[in-house]
Order: C-alpha cells, then structure tokens, then sequence
C-alpha cells in the first residue's frame, strides 16, 4: 500500500497546485485555456504517439487489457442508457442526463498515465497506452452521439457528429502510433528528442490543468445525478473492469494497470464536450470535481487490493 500511495500522492498533490494557482497567481480564464489547448492538441497526442511507438507490445498482453476496458465502458455505456427512463422519472432532463453518462465512462488520461508511469515505468506508460487506444475512440464517439440525442435543442446529422469525432486528436494519436509501432516505420532521432520532451511535459501541465477546472460550489449538497455518476465511475466501474480482467486471465502489473484506469475521474475534456453540445456542463463541472476528491480516497484502496493478488 505505500508504493501505491506513494504513486498516487504526486499525482494527486499536482491537482492540488493546479486549484491554488488558479485562485492565486493565475486567475484569468485565458491563461488556463490556452494551456488546455496546448496540451489537448499537441503536448499530449505526443506523448500518446510516443509511447506508442517506443512500446513492446509483443510483451503486452493487449486482448486481454484492452479487453476488459473496452467492455467495461461499454457495459456501462449501456447501462447508462438503460438507466435513461428510470432517470427521466426522478427529473433528470436530457442535458442532466448527458452530464451522468460521460461522468460515468470517461476517464481522466492524465491521471492514469501519471500513476501508470509512477508505478511500472515505461512499462507502466505502455501499459496505459493500450487501454487508452481501446477506451479513447469508443467512449468519444458514444459521448458524442449521447449528446447529439439527448442534450442538442436540434437533432445533430450524423455527418456533424462524425466531424466532431474525427476531429478528436487523441484518437488520431492511437491512430498514428499503432501505426507507426506496427509498420516498424523508422523515425529520425531528432523527432524521438522532441517528442519525449514535449511528452514529458504534458502530464504536468495536465494535472495542473485538471486541477484548475475544479469547482467547489455546491458539493456540500451535490445533486442526486451528481452522486449517481460519482457510484457508477469511481464504484461500479472498477468492479466491471477488474472482474472482466480476471476473467481474461489477467494478473500482476496489467491487473494493476487496469484497475488504475478504470478507477480514475472523469476528464475535463468531458466538460469542454458538454459545453460545445448543450449538456449541462456545470452538472458535470460538480461531477468531475467530486470524482476527483473522492478519487484520492477510492483509488489507493482499488489498486491496493489488486496489488495483493498473486
């Protein structure tokens, strides 16, 4: 348990400086988004290729970790959408709705990469880069298409939501390193000094960014569809992801692995989606903030109890 708490705490303590540089030295609203976009965009692609194109994956085992995230997400996608009338009753409105449905299936890259690193190393990072190739282009499309039919006040054409889809830079990144990894494409050495040094920087200003977002309005008396996401990610989804993995036979460090992404908050990107499709983003704002905080309870006690099996 002190390996984990000490690969968490960083993490963790970066978020934190991330909320008192916001309300201290850097209040404007545009210094943070233009750190935002820089990671988004470039800084954190980068790393994602770069990974990908340095990683063993023969050593991997990519079925069975990608896997059990893949159908984890899934499973709870639809469950999710099962859960739509049941909401619908207790007077949760389609934006409100959305809010739940990407608090409960996306997951703050940032965060698992970081802890993924802290723990295992490079092996670590490649490890999490697979998961991320097999959650990043599903739970951006099912989100996409959610809020398309839930939260906009007019109906989205399916080429809108494609565009919106193929714009995503992460799931270019997947794209664009898979490839390069599995067509042993040579890269010049200067590319290889430039991009670990733009990667290396990208979780830092990640968490930093993550931590910026944060709002603490209102969590004393969070929302019942604010709680309910906050069960289903940082509760229900572990179960789901770490029960998959067993099934598939997976165990030790890929185990491990697992249970860090599937237990980590829900990213800021998500707030970003919401606010660019008419979702309730400060329905999510709450969401992401109060999975954070509580994450830093619920996580070091998920990976400790993976990190015993044998």
């Amino acid at each position: 348990m002190a390996v984990v708490i000490s690969a968490l705490l960083p993490v963790f303590l970066l978020i934190v400086l991330g909320f008192v540089l916001r309300r201290s030295l850097m209040r404007l609203d545009t210094q943070w988004h233009g750190l935002e976009r820089l990671t988004y965009y470039v800084l954190f692609p980068m790393l994602l290729i770069q990974t990908l194109v340095r990683a063993d994956l023969s050593s991997v085992p990519v079925a069975g970790v990608g896997g059990a995230l893949f159908l984890s997400a899934l499973a709870m996608s639809l469950l999710c959408l099962a859960l739509r009338p049941l909401l619908a009753r207790c007077t949760i409105d389609g934006p409100a709705f959305t809010s739940i449905f990407q608090g409960a299936t996306r997951w703050q890259t940032y965060v698992a990469l970081a802890i993924a690193g802290n723990l295992y190393g490079a092996n670590g990072l490649a490890l999490a880069s697979v998961a991320m190739v097999a959650i990043i282009p599903l739970v951006n499309v099912l989100s996409v298409w959610v809020l398309a039919h839930y939260a906009s006040p007019e109906k989205q054409s399916i080429r809108v939501i494609v565009g919106t889809v193929v714009k995503n830079p992460l799931i270019w990144a997947c794209v664009i390193g898979l490839a390069v990894n599995v067509t042993q494409l040579p890269l010049p050495k200067v590319w290889h000094e430039v991009a670990e040094a733009l990667g290396r920087s990208s979780l830092g200003i990640g968490l930093l960014v993550t931590g910026a977002g944060l709002h603490l309005e209102g969590l004393l008396r969070p929302s019942l569809a604010a709680s309910i996401a906050v069960f289903l990610k940082l509760v229900l989804m572990p179960v789901l992801a770490i029960s998959l993995a067993l099934w598939f036979g997976i165990s030790g460090s890929s185990l491990v692995i697992v249970a860090v992404c599937s237990s980590v908050p829900t990213s800021s990107s998500a707030y970003v989606l919401a606010r660019q499709m008419d979702g309730d983003a400060p329905l999510l704002a709450q969401i992401i903030t109060l999975q954070t905080i509580f994450a830093a309870i619920t996580m070091p006690i998920v990976i400790g109890l993976v990190s015993t099996e044998p």
